[in-house]
């Protein structure tokens, strides 16, 4: 996320792996908005594997799996988040809205220190 001229990126570990960032926030919403992990990953511009990849170590790491998903084309089939995975970014998403809003004041006196394009 952009705040101005700063680039926050928070993410959250389990163990060694990135459990969530804004990344794999992205691809939640898109799987909410699709109802597919396959149709979220085009919309985002991702490898078929590459989504399943995210969305396995998703599951993999919190308590409660984030994304359930029922094989095969048709009725009833795809992905959808659980409960646990509209929390988790429901809380992901007001966690940058604070991140942003703490680094206010802080960052106008930084970019007034900034010219607006590096010089040749």
């Amino acid at each position: 996320m952009r705040v101005g001229p700063l680039k926050l990126k928070a993410q959250l570990y389990c163990g060694d792996e990135p459990a969530m960032g804004p990344g794999k926030a992205d691809l939640l919403e898109a799987i909410d908005r699709t109802g597919s992990i396959s149709a979220a990953g085009r919309a985002l511009g991702m490898s078929y594997r590459r989504t399943w990849l995210l969305v396995d170590s998703m599951n993999r790491c919190f308590r409660e799996r984030l994304v359930e998903t029922t094989a095969g084309g048709g009725q009833g089939r795809g992905a959808r988040l659980t409960d646990a995975g509209r929390d988790v970014i429901a809380r992901y998403r007001a966690l940058e809205a604070k991140l942003a809003d703490a680094v206010g004041s802080d960052l106008a006196g930084l970019a007034a220190l900034l010219r607006e394009e590096p010089l040749p």
